[in-house]
C-alpha cells in the first residue's frame, strides 16, 4: 500500500498505516526532536537495520513528513529534515513520551516528561519552534 492509499475512511487507521510500525515514529522522533539529520545518525540508538531505515525514510519522504537533501558537508550523503507536516507530529511524540513515562518501565525520559506535565503547551510550542529553527539553520 502506498502512503497515499487509504484502506479505510478512519483517520486513526490511515495515520497508523503510515506511522504505526515499530520504527517509523522513532525515526520521526530522531529527526524532529533529536535533530539527527544524517542517515547514519537516525535510528542509531535503536539499531534499526539499514534496509528498514531506508524503506521508512522513503515512505516518510513520499508522505511529505520529511524531505531529503544533499548533506551540506558530504555531497555523497543525504540529510533528512522535517516538513511542517512532520513538525506537527511533535504533539503526538510528546503525548507518547508522557504516556510511556507513566505506563512503562522506561526511565530515560522521566525529567523531560515531568517538565512537559508542568506546562505541556509551552513545551510543545518550544519543541516545534526548535525543529523549525533547525530546518532554517540547515539551509543557511
Amino acid at each position: 500500500m502506498s502512503p497515499n492509499e487509504n484502506r479505510s475512511d478512519c483517520p486513526v487507521a490511515n495515520a497508523l498505516d503510515l506511522l504505526g510500525d515499530r520504527w517509523t515514529l522513532l525515526i520521526v522522533r530522531d529527526i524532529v526532536l533529536g535533530q539527527r539529520f544524517a542517515y547514519t545518525e537516525i535510528g542509531a540508538d535503536e539499531g534499526i537495520a539499514t534496509n528498514v531505515l531506508s524503506n521508512r525514510l522513503e515512505r516518510l519522504v513520499c508522505a511529505e513528513v520529511i524531505e531529503q537533501f544533499q548533506h551540506p558537508t558530504d555531497k555523497r550523503r543525504r540529510a533528512y529534515l522535517p516538513t511542517e507536516k512532520g513538525i506537527s507530529l511533535v504533539r503526538v511524540l510528546v503525548e507518547l513520551l508522557v504516556w510511556g513515562d507513566a505506563h512503562t518501565s522506561a526511565t530515560s525520559g522521566a525529567e523531560f516528561a515531568a517538565a512537559i506535565r508542568k506546562d505541556r503547551e509551552t513545551m510543545i510550542a518550544h519543541l516545534e519552534a526548535k525543529a523549525r529553527q533547525s530546518v532554517e539553520d540547515f539551509h543557511e
